[in-house]
């Protein structure tokens, strides 16, 4: 009888392949830890899959897994990174003979999941991870200027715009240009406006 006939097995391999193959997502493994993720969850599934079955189950392993790098590499919203998530575990959790084998498995890769992270102390984060985690912070320590600041004090000051606005365009504030936007209104050249809020770099303008 092979080990994954038991919960517990089945657990620990699903909690392993899961923290493997996102800490290669993660950290430069030079491949290793995907060998290692693949090759467990290749156990698990070639265990429970049936020849009928298995086509869709690893089509949303795979895909949720596409939907994780897609939202980290593209958007870094986070939304489709969960979708992505949720189709995993359903992936993992569905080829068991059990409910509570299931409820272990999805466990598991939760846990896994989290656990990945751990990795980050030992091993060379992934660039894109790094730009994701904003770990390298533009902060005045480092000899940045705080832009975000800066910006958020435009609030209130007035300028001139300097090209039309339809409705972006460049203002002048300050002796500073400034690429901002109105509210959907079209504005003309050199005509007086107020910066009446700001998002980030985005600068919202009013004529007065």
């Amino acid at each position: 009888m092979s080990l994954l006939a038991y919960p517990a097995s089945g657990f620990f391999v699903i909690l392993f392949a899961s923290a493997f193959l996102f800490a290669e997502l993660m950290v430069k493994a030079k491949g290793l830890f995907a060998v290692i993720g693949s090759g467990l969850f290749i156990y698990y599934f070639s265990y429970f899959l049936t020849d009928q079955a298995s086509p869709w189950i690893v089509l949303l392993l795979v895909g949720g897994l596409l939907l994780i790098i897609i939202d980290g590499k593209l958007f870094t919203t986070g939304v489709i990174a969960i979708l992505g998530f949720i189709l995993m575990i359903i992936a993992c959790a569905l080829p068991a003979p059990s409910l509570l084998y299931g409820m272990l498995v999805a466990i598991a890769f939760a846990i896994g999941t989290c656990g990945s992270f751990l990795f980050n102390k030992w091993l060379p984060k992934r660039d894109y991870l790094e730009k994701l985690t904003l770990q390298d912070r533009l902060s005045s320590d480092k000899g940045y200027i705080s832009m975000n600041r800066d910006y958020r004090e435009l609030v209130g000051r007035r300028g001139m715009t300097v090209t039309p606005f339809h409705p972006v365009g460049t203002v002048a504030i300050d002796g500073k240009r400034y690429s901002a936007i109105t509210d959907g209104a079209f504005l003309e050249e050199n005509m007086p406006v107020q910066v009446v809020s700001v998002d980030g770099t985005r600068i919202v303008i009013d004529k007065i």
